[in-house]
């Protein structure tokens, strides 16, 4: 037992040394088993608040660009209220500091905001050096406000910059680091904060109730100098060759000693007690069974209902078993003992089509790290084998969805719920339109209802009708824009577009004639023969009102023709929406018209505050995911974390603000297993973002984290808000 003395003096060194490391007084803690005691006191060793507004603040140092202050209390609590107008592009204000502060020991700069406003706003940060222009000797961040919404804006502290060794690395989009450069934030020397709201187009009222500096910076694993030569730097594993770290697989006999340890420890973890076969609610009073999932709203919160009428809630991950590849031309001297040249790893060895990036528009030589090392560590009948382990994590982790994008080969086994999906590949692309991905397809031409009537047709004899199937989504992140972004789309398409002659009969259903359209748009077309010949864009401002009306009828059809295709075929089956990223309200409105579930993909820390424009639906997160540096990979991902104890808790935090909100009935990472160290073959993605890194061993963090809220998933689900 550890004396009372010896607590007594670590609290003496944690309180008289706040600003030092905190691992290693953490480290000492753990040793003496005293952790849980000094909680607070380690969360508060790497915490400074910078600003707050209380007594003595002077808000006439404040500098002010189209914007006013003020200072007042909201709860109890000093705030800064900040208007902003429209008649600049960035209007906003600067608090200076007295001197300059050294917040080289942070990994980011906190602030509390608020919108008390009637319109969402986009609040941003700026952390300065003297010199700052917005790109050199700054870092930005920002954060997206709902009405009533309050949340922390998180400003990263650049401690490093990727370094692309002068054109010697390429085709990723994270890259080792290297110390930043003349132009990066020199974080000891930091002057004023920045906060503003960038291209208004009206005003905005948020408040800032504290500033502080937080989080402890854990340096990445990869620096370009970590060797010299640096070449090669890819194992045979597919790793990062010049560091070490937990988990890492250093030889063939290890890679496959783990495949034996984790089959003991699954075994002894196998399920969270309360489950039923589908990873339902077992006992008590089953809801209406019809064989297949449904929704249904119980005691104020939506849930999925299993087919045997048991509450449900998703708990999934995506991209189960995907074996992504990374091109390999180009970059034969980046891999030592590069496994694609032995001709049991030959299998994996593919040609892939490039989207974005340095390979761009090109088909490319690639090899999947993760597909040789399944086949190594669970040997030649792994595709046979490996499934079972797959199923076996799922319900030990307390994961009970096979999410989007997965292998049919590892869902349609039948031991793990799962959803799938179909797209319009095939159709008619609006011309005018524009996207990340694609453009957006022209719902009113008859090849749209075509190749989603082919893409069910193809899932007959295997999800469609398959009680272990819960739905479909549709495509995948489509670009609808603002409001009006589609309809000027289709104005900018050629005559003969579908979508463009619909919206054409629609303006002659209203007006008269070609005057009455021209006087409302301020345009000059000679007849209506001329506005479909014309691919010029109206005025925005004046055609606004016919612009929404007609992006709305495209959303809906998009949304009614997807949902009729499916129903079919399978009837029985939910339509889970089409995973919005980037979409306006009038097309979330329209999903929530036709879906039965309205699906997001948001990379964002917290659901706590989320509301749906089109009311009461179920909910379900397609994608979400936190990643870091600390374990041999060059990119976080979308949403980044200190380290692999932050990402954890982070998920946490997201998950269980999902099962307190009232329309939430899951949510699904992105994705199973860590994108390829050095990109993917599509776009150069190299994320760490998985629940597994490419040798498939598991990130025990996430994994402790996963498991816990499996096991306490109905009990948080059904308690009161």
């Amino acid at each position: 037992m550890n004396t009372p003395s010896a607590l007594f003096q670590i609290c003496l060194n944690v309180c008289s040394i706040r600003r030092s490391p905190a691992v290693a007084i953490r480290k000492q803690a753990c040793r003496l088993g005293l952790i849980v005691w000094l909680a607070p006191l380690l969360a508060g060793a790497a915490e400074r608040t910078l600003i707050d507004f209380n007594g003595g603040f002077d808000v006439k140092s404040i500098q002010c660009s189209d914007a006013k202050v003020a200072l007042t209390n909201a709860a109890n609590v000093a705030v800064l209220r900040i208007n902003t107008a429209h008649n600049q592009s960035w209007p906003g204000v600067t608090l200076p500091v007295a001197g300059h502060w050294d917040l080289s020991p942070y990994a980011a700069v906190w602030l509390q905001v608020r919108n008390p406003g009637t319109n969402p706003v986009t609040v941003f940060c700026r952390v300065d050096n003297p010199g700052a222009d917005g790109t050199k000797h700054c870092a930005t961040d920002s954060l997206l406000l709902s009405p009533g919404q309050a949340s922390t804006l998180k400003v990263r502290l650049p401690h490093e910059t990727g370094s692309t060794l002068d054109g010697k690395l390429f085709g990723m989009r994270g890259y080792p680091v290297a110390i930043s450069g003349p132009d990066a934030l020199d974080l000891k020397n930091i002057t004023q904060f920045v906060i503003f709201v960038s291209q208004p187009t009206e005003d905005h009222c948020f408040e800032v109730s504290a500033i502080r500096a937080a989080g402890e910076h854990t340096p990445p694993t990869a620096w370009v100098t970590d060797a010299q030569p640096f070449f090669p730097f890819i194992d045979t594993f597919g790793q990062y060759k010049h560091k070490d770290w937990p988990g890492k697989v250093h030889s063939l006999a290890e890679l496959q000693e783990r495949r034996v340890a984790e089959a003991g420890e699954l075994a002894a973890q196998a399920s969270p007690p309360d489950w039923d076969k589908y990873g339902g609610l077992a006992g008590g009073s089953p809801l209406k069974a019809t064989g297949f999932f449904r929704t249904e709203k119980v005691a104020g919160k939506w849930w999925l209902v299993d087919p045997d009428g048991h509450l449900f809630w998703s708990h999934g991950i995506d991209c189960v078993r995907m074996l992504d590849a990374t091109p390999i031309e180009e970059r034969a001297a980046w891999f030592e003992d590069f496994p694609g040249d032995q001709a049991a790893a030959r299998e994996f060895l593919s040609t892939g089509h490039v989207l974005k990036g340095h390979y761009a528009g090109r088909a490319v030589k690639s090899f999947s790290f993760a597909g040789a090392n399944l086949k190594r560590k669970y040997g030649e009948l792994w595709r046979r084998d490996y499934p079972t382990t797959v199923h076996q994590r799922l319900r030990s982790w307390g994961l009970n969805t096979i999410a989007n994008w997965s292998d049919s080969s590892i869902y349609l086994l039948r031991r793990t719920p799962y959803t799938d999906n179909i797209g319009s590949h095939g159709a008619k692309m609006i011309a005018g339109s524009a996207g990340y991905w694609s453009q957006f397809p022209d719902v009113f031409d008859a090849s749209f209802a075509a190749a989603l009537h082919q893409a069910m047709e193809s899932k007959i004899g295997s999800s469609a009708n398959d009680p272990w199937c819960i739905g479909y989504f549709s495509d995948n992140e489509m670009s609808w824009g603002d409001e009006t972004a589609l309809a000027l789309g289709v104005l900018q398409s050629p005559s003969e577009q579908a979508a463009k002659r619909e919206l054409v009969n629609d303006l002659k259903a209203k007006y008269p004639d070609i005057a009455g359209l021209n006087s409302a748009w301020g345009t000059s077309h000679a007849s209506w023969d001329a506005l479909l010949d014309n691919r010029t864009a109206p005025n925005k401002t004046k055609a606004r009102e016919d612009l929404i009306a007609f992006g709305v009828k495209l959303a809906e059809t998009y949304f009614r023709t997807v949902r009729d295709n499916l129903k079919a075929v399978a009837p029985n089956q939910l339509y889970l929406g089409c995973r919005f990223a980037w979409v306006n309200d009038g097309a979330a409105k329209a999903a929530g018209k036709f879906c039965d579930v309205v699906s997001y993909n948001l990379y964002r820390r917290s659901l706590t505050d989320f509301k749906y424009p089109g009311g009461d639906k179920p909910l379900l997160v397609g994608e979400f995911h936190f990643g870091a540096l600390d374990r041999g990979l060059f990119h976080t991902g979308l949403v980044p974390m200190e380290n692999q104890q932050a990402r954890a808790e982070a998920y946490r935090a997201f998950v269980n603000g999902a099962l307190h909100h009232p329309q939430f009935v899951g949510t699904h990472w992105f994705q199973w297993q860590d994108e390829p160290t050095i990109g993917r073959v599509y776009d150069e993605e190299n994320y760490q973002i998985g629940f597994l890194d490419v040798a498939d061993t598991p990130y025990l963090e996430t994994i402790a984290v996963s498991r816990a809220i499996g096991r306490h998933l109905y009990k948080t689900r059904l308690e009161k808000n």
